[in-house]
């Protein structure tokens, strides 16, 4: 169960509408949450129950045993109501029951009921959730594809954070249309919660205890707890996949965004490391969302997923917050406005876990001899070019080179600067990427 369960009642979570359209939609199937663990899977699902339904059954699977044996003796879901119904104590209804399996992973046949209640049972609302689902997923054969519904969690978004931490600041950002002047102190406050985010990130405890405590200290501390909890995750998992590569690939990602071209270097992670030692652990880091990867595309033309390199990549942490914890970065070099040699790693971490799930295609990068574009995104048919920057700076070579060559429709800046349009060049402040695609 989540430890913060009690502090976290004040963060709205996005999620929560995705929810709620679930449980209104004709097409609806048993949901499945992914995402790393600590990201508020449990918490949603519980306030979502709370909010939205009479009562909920609450089932984990990890500190639970004895539930395991239900699913294991009966395929029939209508029994398998029956014996909760009994152990709950109250009689489970359609539609006004919601029933909750936590850690499902640890069952792989309640997992796999899933299956019999969408083709026999599906008048009953079940949500399932676990960390490391995602790995389980990768691998077809372990889950019922294609009869379950997918519900991505990541961690708190800048809005989401700024929701939690100033809500007078949030209702103003809310209110920020296209192509709306931003005045001055409105800019300069919202620049001041970027930095704040960028040193606390967007796991929900670290968002619970700065808006408690105001102390980065706590939240550093926290930071530190969880990077101890993953990497004991990974050594405890006991797949195909050798932990000790996993760990290592995991604890290399600072080095590896700190070098002039971030591109994902195997050999940076041991000496004369090669793809085949370290393909199946960097797998598992993404599909447990701890990494994001992006793709460099050989064209910038749409579709961009035709175009794929897929042995040229970069990884980004999941949590800018965590990221910074892990470069060691001191909260002082991010407040008082300096550069430090990992700024522009970090502004990139960051414009990325923003953008991640806004577009339909994930965001790619452009690499060549000559030329760098720090993220591709495709909207509709168009392709739009996005130039990351962590201070008020503007020189991008490329980027401007790109956009003067072949006048795309829309090329995004992020920087300090305000929102304004520069010749063809749209600059956003950075605060504004959790809002991208409404903008455009």
């Amino acid at each position: 169960m989540d430890s913060f369960e009690g502090t976290v009642f004040h963060l709205k979570r996005s999620a929560m509408q995705a929810l709620v359209n679930w449980k209104s939609s004709d097409e609806r199937k048993p949901m499945v949450l992914k995402g790393a663990r600590q990201v508020g899977k449990t918490w949603l699902m519980k306030e979502f129950g709370k909010q939205y339904y009479q009562n909920c059954v609450y089932c984990n699977f990890d500190e639970e045993d004895e539930l395991k044996s239900v699913f294991k003796a009966n395929k029939n879901p209508h029994r398998i109501i029956e014996l909760l119904s009994m152990i709950a104590g109250e009689k489970i209804r359609p539609g006004e029951t919601l029933i909750l399996f936590d850690e499902i992973q640890e069952c792989p046949q309640a997992l796999n009921s899933l299956k019999y209640f969408k083709e026999n049972a599906n008048e009953y609302h079940i949500v399932a959730a676990g960390s490391l689902l995602g790995t389980l997923l990768a691998k077809p054969k372990s889950y019922p594809v294609g009869m379950v519904n997918l519900l991505d969690l990541s961690p708190m978004g800048f809005d989401e954070f700024l929701r939690a931490v100033d809500p007078a600041l949030f209702a103003y950002y809310e209110s920020i249309q296209k192509e709306q002047p931003i005045e001055e102190i409105f800019h300069n406050r919202l620049l001041d919660a970027y930095n704040s985010y960028l040193i606390i990130g967007g796991m929900p405890e670290c968002v619970a205890s700065w808006v408690k405590y105001k102390d980065p200290a706590r939240v550093s501390q926290i930071q530190q707890e969880l990077t101890e909890v993953y990497e004991n995750d990974f050594s405890k998992h006991n797949g195909s996949v050798n932990s000790g590569r996993i760990l290592m690939v995991f604890r290399s990602i600072v080095s590896q965004l700190a070098k002039p071209n971030e591109k994902f270097m195997y050999g940076a992670v041991r000496e004369g490391g090669r793809a085949r030692d370290f393909e199946e652990a960097i797998e598992w880091l993404v599909s447990a969302g701890m990494l994001n990867r992006v793709y460099n595309v050989s064209k910038m033309e749409h579709p961009l997923a035709a175009f794929d390199k897929l042995d040229q990549f970069k990884l980004f942490l999941f949590d800018t917050g965590l990221l910074k914890h892990m470069a060691g970065i001191d909260n002082s070099a991010i407040l008082l406005k300096t550069d430090y040699q990992f700024k522009g790693p970090l502004t990139e971490n960051y414009v990325l876990q923003q953008l991640r799930g806004q577009f339909d295609v994930a965001p790619r990068y452009y690499s060549d001899k000559n030329s760098e574009i720090d993220f591709v995104l495709q909207y509709g048919t168009e392709i739009i070019p996005v130039e990351a920057k962590g201070g008020q700076d503007k020189s991008a070579p490329s980027f401007k080179k790109y956009v003067k060559d072949n006048q795309p429709a829309h090329a995004l800046r992020y920087s300090k600067r305000g929102y304004k349009k520069d010749g063809q060049i749209t600059n956003l402040p950075l605060y504004l990427a959790s809002k991208t695609r409404e903008l455009l």
